[in-house]
């Protein structure tokens, strides 16, 4: 049975954070995993690290984390030292989540986010190939700390390297590790794929993580996306992993700005209860034959 999930920055207006009492929330609240920033987990001490992990352990959850990379770490980089700096901090990251406990690492791992092609560059093979390089070196790693690498389809609008399950699957498989995996966010689907039904099929086997979020950011439930057929998807292929919602509802800060929040999506809305409802919403469609 799939584990369900919220990421932490629903209730956040930066993306750095006390992860730690959001443990008991998100419990309290029915999910069972929590999602964090593993940029920020990578420069705790191996203290606050440990606290975080015990805090998971006696809220009974479990904890997973995602990331977009910044620039100045971005793997498919023209610039060699720019690939090498991103590689060590992937490399860096695995082994502080495996330390803190986590062991799913998500995102924009393969590039940077948001990121486009420089004007006038029409052939994105060169930093592809780039990037399946950096990851090769950087999976090693991963796979020493027991961390999966979840590589993010997001719309064309965030990043331009992939953009469809097709595309991510095709890049997994050049990688060549099982620790190399697939992740999938209904919000970007709905953009970029022609099925979701399809698009669930052609990740297949290589799916490690889904992501769920309204057409309009909002918490599943609150929009217009087919959610049986969308899990109808992922149980016919046999999907076990972690499903975990990204709810963006509240502008301002780092994280509206990223997030390109521009209006007050959360209304008169109660953080919590709407995170109860969503997370039971989510339950009882995946429960349904």
């Amino acid at each position: 049975m799939n584990k369900i999930g919220i990421y932490y920055a629903y209730w956040t207006h930066d993306w750095d954070a006390d992860f730690v009492p959001y443990c008991a929330k998100v419990a309290g609240l029915g999910f069972d995993v929590l999602e964090v920033n593993s940029g920020t987990v990578a420069h705790m001490s191996s203290a606050e690290r440990l606290t975080l992990k015990q805090a998971a352990a006696d809220a009974g959850i479990e904890l997973t984390s995602c990331i977009g990379l910044s620039k100045e770490y971005d793997i498919a980089s023209a610039e060699s030292a720019v690939r090498e700096k991103g590689i060590q901090f992937l490399k860096q990251q695995a082994e502080a989540l495996s330390e803190t406990g986590i062991y799913e690492l998500g995102g924009i791992i393969y590039s940077s986010w948001p990121g486009k092609m420089p004007f006038g560059d029409t052939d994105k093979r060169p930093y592809w190939d780039r990037s399946v390089a950096s990851m090769r070196q950087a999976i090693k790693t991963a796979e020493d700390c027991g961390v999966l690498f979840h590589m993010e389809v997001v719309n064309r609008f965030e990043q331009y390297m992939m953009n469809t399950a097709a595309e991510a699957v095709q890049y997994v498989e050049e990688v060549g590790s099982d620790h190399c995996k697939v992740l999938l966010d209904t919000f970007h689907m709905n953009i970029e794929e022609d099925s979701f039904t399809e698009a669930v099929r052609t990740a297949g086997k290589h799916l490690g993580h889904f992501h769920l979020g309204e057409n309009n950011r909002r918490a599943p439930g609150r929009g217009n996306l087919p959610w049986q057929e969308i899990f109808d998807a992922t149980r016919e292929i046999g999907f076990e992993g972690s499903i975990v919602m990204e709810p963006f509802l509240m502008p301002g800060g780092e994280v509206g700005r990223d997030i390109s929040v521009y209006r007050d999506l959360k209304g008169d809305l109660d953080l919590d209860e709407e995170a109860r409802r969503a997370c039971t919403f989510v339950r009882n469609v995946l429960n349904q034959n």
